[in-house]
């Protein structure tokens, strides 16, 4: 029993971003056939942005009418939400409309907007629900939560990228003066992947039901027993009673002097893990910390990977979009089982990630012709940067959680705020830089003539 709900456990875990991490792994593919091109990438961290109106909601329903807005209902509909928008964008996310007299990707916008409320949403219902379980399943729920990231970003390495080709095209001029003229054009021709767009929205879909299908199961799961049986059964056998405890409390602690020996050891070893308190300085520089790294990941620098990366060509963008999203499940594991708590050590990983993105930005600043561009050197580099950008500021995030957690409830909820308002303001600047002055300049594979 207990195996087969860490299962169901895991299984719920994985439909909490899936949807959203399998896009950001197929932009390379994407990007080549809808109107918006390069700059796809920044119009989706805003509409994920604007998602977060979902869990606004929801906090604000248990603000005002408390304990009657039920997890159970809210994630068996954004669930549902889920599944359906994966199978509609499966099938219309090519449909483009004319809007402000050019061609958008109206459905694929739309249907990005629901599965990132239902993503956003999941990170304020799914968490209280599953503390409806023993504490043992939370573990198995996290693991579930970072195989959102790696699944789709193993499935999108499978798939691999189509290969492009430059061949010359004839283009029958439209001049009036000398009307069937004809001239000859190098084209950039994208061959097909391993399997299509199509089926790997598909997968997302499969993904998707068997986490409804999982939560649906885990609703069936007989929670009173298992919480009474928990903290009054030892591995031993051994029955506590609670009222032999509370009446006589020699016989609950023979020896209190030993105990309360242990006690103190207890506490001073808990001292030498747990910081308890930081300074008005040190949790300053923790927010901001929150602030920066979220802000960078989440809005600075994934609005410009299209243009620090298809310079190198489509396979580069393509093993920094999927490694990428595998690294961040990564980095979670090892902060779980190697967590460093030192805000010395957590800066100079903060540092380090920030140059890497550095290296990321100033790339796409320099597109079409980034350093190293057309060697495999600089192919290398620019896949390597991704990765350990995402990889370290991922731990980064994860500490600077755990240790805000430890402080108190109060210091949970800002870092949320944090979080939010990191990574609203770097796509709201890079949304204007990109779509707007247009300081990023996009290319052609077979036409662009770089400078040697």
């Amino acid at each position: 029993m207990s195996l087969y709900i860490h299962i169901l456990a895991c299984a719920f875990g994985l439909g909490s971003w899936v949807a959203i991490n399998g896009l950001w792994v197929e932009l390379p593919l994407i990007v080549n056939i809808l109107p918006e091109a390069w700059d796809l990438p920044s119009y989706l961290t805003v509409i994920i942005q604007l998602a977060n109106i979902g869990p606004l909601i929801v906090t604000i329903a248990h603000k005002l009418c408390p304990g009657r807005l039920h997890e159970n209902v809210v994630i068996c509909v954004v669930l549902t939400i889920g599944v359906l928008a994966c199978i509609l964008l499966t099938v219309f996310w090519r449909n483009t409309t004319v809007l402000l007299g050019a061609q958008r990707s109206t459905a694929f916008f739309v249907l990005t907007f629901f599965l990132a409320l239902v993503d956003c949403t999941s990170s304020v219902t799914f968490l209280p629900f599953m503390m409806q379980l023993p504490a043992k399943y939370i573990t198995t729920y996290f693991i579930g939560e970072g195989l959102s990231g790696f699944v789709p970003g193993l499935v999108a390495l499978g798939q691999g990228v189509g290969m492009f080709k430059c061949v010359n095209v004839s283009q029958t001029s439209s001049n009036l003066s000398q009307p069937g003229d004809e001239h000859f054009g190098v084209e950039t021709q994208y061959l097909p992947p391993n399997f299509s767009t199509e089926v790997f929205f598909s997968l997302l879909v499969v993904m998707m039901v068997v986490s409804l299908v999982a939560f649906a199961l885990l609703n069936r799961v007989p929670r009173t027993y298992e919480l009474s049986t928990e903290c009054l059964v030892h591995k031993s056998g051994h029955v506590d009673s609670v009222s032999g405890g509370l009446d006589n409390p020699a016989l609950s602690d023979p020896n209190p002097k030993a105990k309360a020996q242990e006690d103190d050891v207890k506490a001073q070893s808990t001292l030498l893990v747990v910081k308890p308190f930081y300074s008005s300085c040190e949790l300053a520089f923790i927010y901001f910390m929150v602030v920066w790294v979220n802000g960078a990941t989440n809005g600075l620098l994934p609005s410009v990977q299209t243009y620090s990366c298809m310079p190198y060509g489509n396979t580069a963008y393509h093993l920094s979009a999927a490694l990428a999203s595998v690294a961040n499940p990564l980095a979670c594991i090892i902060a779980m089982f190697a967590p460093k708590r030192s805000l010395v050590f957590l800066g100079v990983l903060c540092l380090l990630g920030t140059g890497f993105g550095g290296y990321n930005m100033a790339m796409a600043a320099m597109s079409p012709c980034p350093l190293l561009q057309g060697s495999p050197v600089g192919e290398a580099i620019i896949v390597l940067s991704w990765v350990f950008f995402t990889g370290l500021l991922s731990y980064v995030k994860v500490m600077v959680g755990v240790i805000l957690r430890d402080q108190s409830h109060n210091a949970l909820v800002w870092c949320g705020a944090a979080v939010q308002l990191g990574s609203l303001v770097g796509s709201l600047v890079m949304f204007p830089l990109v779509n707007i002055y247009h300081l990023f300049q996009s290319g052609d594979i077979c036409n662009t003539k770089c400078p040697l």
